[in-house]
């Protein structure tokens, strides 16, 4: 769906009535560079524009396999995917002064997002019988985007999930009020759908999200993604090891959790540069007194 969504907004439009052998790379080179959302004129991410680089290459690669073409002029199309803003953090502060101002069943939402870092498609994904009370673990069994169904995005996304006490407790708390509680039935299942899938997220955080997010005074650009970052960022601010925060963010690389999920927060550069003078200044403040 995805690829299909690329191909019909961008590469097609563009690229549909040219024979493979007459895209040339310097033009798609210049042709994403210039890249913009039509209504807004607003510049394409660099993440965005690099998948469609990759859509494209993937097309020659299966034009080269069917000897539809001879070569792949997309592999010479210079493209960053580096993002071009550091994504927003929350505080713990920031972090219940949301909760507080949601409803279910968004409150518990967030609240399971925050404290797991789940991916939004595996969030939505849960099924009653993937919670594992008695031991206090979530199976991560699947993903959905866009309500289709699919594998969790890794062999790493599969990895059990710690479930703490106190958030077992607010989960358990939510299967006492919601309508369908069957071990296959969504943990989110929506009843305006009759629980055949889950709520939105994308409409759940439009109607109640956002507003919660001007009532508690939070100025960020906040996303499900958010959560995940915070949680990654927040695990490295309290001294947990690297190895751990990637077993718990369930990344099969460690430089993607250290590059992208760790960010550095004010306090701990602050101690960093701190402990460097001491060590600096304190030892040259003990020659001079010798």
């Amino acid at each position: 769906m995805t690829y299909e969504g690329y191909l019909k907004k961008w590469i097609l439009p563009r690229w549909g009535t040219f024979r493979l052998t007459d895209i040339k790379a310097t033009a798609v080179e210049s042709w994403l560079k210039a890249l913009c959302f039509s209504k807004s004129n607003i510049p394409l991410a660099r993440g965005s524009k690099a998948k469609i680089r990759n859509i494209m290459t993937a097309l020659y690669s299966h034009a080269i396999r069917w000897e539809w073409a001879e070569r792949n002029p997309i592999t010479s199309v210079r493209q960053s995917a580096k993002r071009q803003k550091t994504p927003a953090v929350l505080d713990p502060d920031e972090i219940m002064a949301i909760l507080t101002e949601l409803p279910d069943p968004l409150h518990t939402m967030v609240e399971l997002d925050a404290f797991t870092g789940l991916r939004r498609g595996e969030l939505i994904g849960l099924q009653w019988t993937d919670v594992d009370f008695e031991n206090l673990v979530l199976h991560i069994r699947r993903s959905l985007v866009a309500m289709v169904e699919g594998q969790p995005k890794t062999e790493a996304s599969r990895k059990e999930v710690p479930l703490d006490g106190q958030l077992a407790e607010s989960l358990f708390q939510w299967k006492q009020v919601c309508e369908y509680t069957e071990a296959a039935n969504w943990v989110f299942a929506s009843p305006h759908m009759k629980g055949i899938q889950p709520y939105w997220p994308g409409t759940l955080w439009r109607y109640y999200g956002r507003p919660a997010l001007k009532r508690a005074g939070i100025s960020k650009d906040v996303t499900y993604h958010t959560f995940r970052h915070t949680f990654g960022t927040l695990l490295n601010a309290n001294g947990e090891n690297a190895k751990v925060v990637q077993e718990l963010l369930r990344h099969g690389s460690l430089k993607v959790t250290t590059d992208v999920y760790m960010q550095a927060v004010s306090p701990q550069k602050r101690e960093a540069q701190s402990k460097l003078v001491r060590m600096v200044m304190g030892s040259t403040t003990e020659k001079a007194s010798a």
